[in-house]
């Protein structure tokens, strides 16, 4: 199982023919992403090969969802153009939108989002890496090849991060790892994955990685403590960041006490989610929460045996004495 995005997703690319979209459609097409054609209006009618893969592009997400059954987009567009992109690709049906263009101003973004709530679609980002489901299917920009199959749900509002937590826990392997973006308004938030996660059988233990600014990781804490049963990992970055400045993402401002590091520690902690002082600390509170159920395991399998033996035995006394 995974979230958001499978092996059965269909993916257009708007901006496929652009330098960025190219390069990503080359490293998604390998990952095993069923790409089904890209989105230009300029260059509607042609193909792009890729190496053994003809990709046709449509003048519209319409066209391409008529022609293909396309249930994604991927939205490589520059900021100026991504507002029209994703409202576009709203009003045409598409299920998922996963916007990685940065630098989209903070009123566009809140029109997008909003208006493809309103059309049923779900937006990841913007200025996200996007989503992959390990040996299924990428969607965005992370590399396929740090990782593997496996039981783990990732949902980080950093890039590298994602990428970083990734390779740590390779050997464990990801259900599904969502790159939900670092701006003030992401379509997509830590509550969403967390719900989704929750959902999904085959998602074992959740990973969630934040940083400072904003209340984000908060309400991640309130939903956590009232609706997640399953273990929860946490990092958040930013801990030696000055107070009010701007520190990478467009999000991560502190004003005060408000949107700290220690802040969002301590209201995950509180919500019993263990948070790691660094990524490889973080690695580390994955492997003994996994460890630890495995050993749970095999205790009740232990017990299980015990009492399975000592009930032959018990039987086989009273045939005895029968």
């Amino acid at each position: 199982m995974a979230i958001y995005l499978t092996k059965e997703s269909k993916v257009l690319v708007q901006g496929m023919t652009g330098a960025e979209g190219m390069k990503h459609t080359r490293r998604m097409l390998a990952a095993g992403t069923d790409v089904v054609g890209g989105v230009n209006p300029r260059k509607a009618g042609r193909t792009v090969d890729f190496d053994d893969r003809a990709v046709p592009v449509f003048g519209s997400v319409r066209e391409g969802i008529e022609s293909t059954g396309a249930d994604v987009t991927v939205v490589f567009v520059p900021p100026a153009f991504a507002k029209a992109a994703v409202t576009e690709a709203s009003d045409a049906g598409i299920g998922l939108a996963v916007v990685i263009t940065e630098g989209i101003p903070v009123h566009d973004s809140v029109a997008f989002t909003a208006h493809a709530r309103t059309r049923g679609t779900r937006v990841i980002g913007p200025n996200c890496p996007g989503l992959i489901t390990p040996g299924q299917s990428n969607a965005g920009i992370i590399p396929p090849d740090i990782t593997k199959p496996g039981r783990i749900g990732l949902v980080s509002k950093s890039g590298t991060l994602t990428y970083q937590l990734m390779y740590e826990l390779r050997d464990t392997g990801f259900s599904t790892c969502v790159g939900i973006g670092g701006d003030p308004v992401v379509g997509t938030s830590h509550v969403d994955c967390l719900a989704a996660f929750q959902d999904d059988p085959d998602t074992e233990l959740i990973v969630l990685i934040g940083e400072i600014g904003g209340d984000a990781e908060e309400r991640a804490a309130a939903y956590i403590r009232e609706h997640v049963t399953k273990p929860v990992v946490g990092y958040i970055a930013g801990f030696t960041a000055p107070e009010g400045r701007t520190m990478g993402h467009a999000g991560a401002i502190v004003s005060g006490s408000s949107g700290t590091a220690r802040a969002k520690q301590e209201a995950l902690e509180a919500a019993g989610v263990r948070v790691g002082s660094t990524p490889t600390e973080t690695a580390r509170h994955v492997f003994a929460v996994l460890d630890g159920a495995a050993q749970d395991g095999a205790a009740q399998d232990g017990a299980a045996q015990d009492g399975a033996q000592d009930g032959a035995q018990d039987a086989a006394q009273d045939g005895a004495r029968a």
